[in-house]
């Protein structure tokens, strides 16, 4: 298929006035001025819409809390051992959830999905398309990090179990105690690899799952939005020589040109929900525009399901209406979130040998009144 007749953000090049797309196969071949001179028949006119990449949301829960159901739905949340590396997103996501059907009908096409926020290690986040009905047909990349919690969440649920952690101190000497048994773990595997004599160590699942994050192959992905939790989750990086990002960053406006310094990359959101706890005393909409400003690399997503998936381009909007210049609101959702996963070589510009995830629509699309014309993922179209 050739669309043509269209405003094409790339967003990794400059905007073409009115211009086409090919692709063959779910993969995007050509793009250029218009006119097309090819011999294609199939041919989609864009009558001067709006044609983007599929929209990107780099962190939510969805399909691990589907939507309209109670516990029996409800499977973010390992919450009976503080420390649960060894579970995968892939064994929980729920592709049928209809939110997935309302994202791609919303523009987005890629999501990062995984654990929620109850244990100090949540387990292991992977990055799926928002079209299909098994997982093995959706998966981009699995595993994409390992999730990590820090501050209020690992708190307040334990607390209610008389069981550790309760306090900020236990949750990362949690953290600090598993990487450590994965380090030794590792050293041990290396031994018994180098001398014939040594026997391996007994299998531990748990260390087997850590050890891509040590050996920073697997970076972690911190849920942190207080700004003591963020300097605490960049201490652990520091000490044990993780690849890390920051999911929320909620206070990290308060600290941005420290943050800048470091090179920290921050997952910024929610925006549109309200200050329904402690952490969320300080968020503001202004939070992703100050840390941009500050030359923090940063991506806005949702968090679904606190903020509904169809209402990500409203929270890049909404970044927008606060100071975010427009294009940069754009990659927030499209390339930024990629190349912050490290799933860029596929998705988050409309790139040949990309996967031909675009969409397409009529007017501005980070406003209210704004809905997708045509949606395509992997070259087929779904709305």
């Amino acid at each position: 298929m050739v669309i043509i007749n269209a405003k094409i953000f790339p967003i990794d090049q400059s905007v073409i006035e009115s211009g086409y797309v090919r692709f063959q196969d779910g993969i995007i071949t050509e793009l250029g001025e218009m006119p097309y001179s090819g011999t294609d028949v199939d041919l989609f006119d864009a009558q001067g819409g709006i044609l983007l990449p599929g929209f990107v949301d780099a962190h939510t829960h969805l399909g691990m809390w589907e939507d309209s159901l109670g516990f029996e739905g409800d499977d973010g949340n390992e919450d009976t051992d503080p420390a649960t590396p060894h579970l995968r997103a892939v064994d929980a996501v729920n592709p049928m959830d209809r939110c997935f059907q309302e994202a791609m009908k919303a523009g987005v096409t890629t999501v990062v999905t995984g654990p929620g926020s109850a244990n100090p290690i949540g387990g292991q986040l992977c990055a799926m398309k928002t079209y299909g009905r098994r997982m093995e047909d959706m998966i981009i990349k699995e595993p994409l990090a390992m999730k990590m919690a820090l501050g209020e969440n690992p708190k307040t649920v334990y607390h209610g179990k008389n069981q550790s952690p309760v306090t900020r101190m236990a949750t990362a000497a949690i953290i600090r105690e598993q990487l450590s048994f994965a380090k030794r773990y590792d050293a041990d595997k290396r031994n018994a690899l180098d001398n014939e004599d040594v026997d391996e160590p007994e299998f531990d699942i748990k260390c087997e799952a850590l050890l891509p994050v040590i050996r920073k192959e697997l970076p972690v992905h911190f849920h942190a939005h207080r700004l003591d939790d963020i300097f605490t989750a960049q201490r652990i990086a520091k000490e044990f020589d993780l690849d890390y990002i920051i999911v929320h960053g909620t206070q990290a406006h308060l600290a941005a040109d420290l943050l800048a310094q470091d090179g920290v990359k921050i997952l910024c959101g929610p925006l549109l929900c309200d200050r329904s706890k402690p952490e969320l005393k300080d968020l503001t909409p202004t939070n992703p525009v100050i840390l941009h400003n500050a030359g923090v690399e940063i991506a806005i997503i949702t968090d679904h399901p606190v903020i509904p998936e169809s209402y990500l381009s409203l929270c890049a909007g909404l970044a927008v209406r606060e100071g975010l210049p427009y294009d940069q609101a754009l990659r927030a959702i499209t390339l930024t979130p990629s190349q912050i996963c490290g799933i860029d070589d596929r998705i988050g510009s409309i790139t040949p040998g990309k996967d031909a995830d675009l969409v397409l629509f009529a007017n501005d699309p980070l406003t209210i009144t704004a809905k997708p014309i045509a949606v395509f993922c992997k070259g087929k179209r779904f709305v």
